[in-house]
């Protein structure tokens, strides 16, 4: 990590939702997929419905993305984190807005590397699935499963705080507390993202979320490398 320069860190975390509002809102053929993928994880006492509003929102094939927040570190007198959010209703826009962006940044720095908490187990593979669901080629940079593992540009603070041991999860906020990072008092939280969806409609407060946890992991990289923790003056938003 030390030798891994700021500037070429791209920061993201995406969040996700169930595609439809409940259970009953899928056609029958899917009902049934619903309940093949889930009957070998359904708990006790649960029935496929109940865990459709409890589990859709993180399966790929159930689920869409409503917003992607990207951050990245600017030399301005001192260190400067500066965050876009991409979220819309139709994830084909949303998607379609984010790669654009993403190419404009290869184009200026091909050295960048995803950045994120747990991002190889979640973010990016979820991220490859929509685009293929939504007809979108995977790109070169994201095209992972034809790279050997020594070229695959992500740095994951989940698995640089494992140190190899291959046991426990990590969250976000636990580690940000075990480095002693101010973890951001916020209204809400991953378990509340779909009712916020559904029930309020409020993509900016789902956004808001988001880039809260990329302000996260900044100050985790930051405290990877030793160096001081950003100070709000310090966090742009474009």
């Amino acid at each position: 990590m030390q030798n891994i320069s700021l500037q070429n860190l791209l920061l993201i975390d995406i969040e996700t939702v169930s595609e439809k509002s409940d259970f009953d809102q899928l056609d029958k053929d899917w009902q049934i997929l619903w309940e093949e993928k889930t009957s070998r994880t359904l708990p006790e006492g649960i029935n496929a419905a109940a865990y459709y509003q409890q589990r859709a929102g993180v399966m790929a094939e159930f689920a869409k993305i409503v917003c992607i927040s990207i951050g990245y570190f600017k030399k301005e007198e001192g260190w400067q984190l500066r965050i876009k959010s991409f979220y819309h209703d139709d994830e084909k826009v949303l998607l379609k807005n984010f790669i654009d962006t993403i190419q404009q940044i290869e184009s200026i720095n091909n050295k960048w590397c995803f950045t994120g908490h747990n991002i190889k187990e979640f973010d990016i593979p979820f991220l490859c699935r929509r685009l293929l669901i939504n007809n979108f080629p995977i790109p070169p940079y994201l095209d992972f499963q034809n790279m050997k593992p020594w070229e695959t540009n992500m740095i994951d603070t989940f698995q640089y705080w494992r140190f190899g041991d291959y046991k426990n999860y990590t969250s976000l906020k636990l580690l940000a507390a075990s480095l002693k990072v101010p973890s951001p008092k916020d209204d809400i939280d991953g378990s509340m993202v779909g009712n916020v969806y559904w029930k309020e409609n409020d993509l900016k407060r789902i956004a808001v979320y988001c880039q809260k946890d990329v302000v996260t992991v900044a100050n985790i990289i930051l405290r990877f490398k030793n160096m001081e923790l950003l100070k709000e003056e310090q966090i742009v938003f474009v």
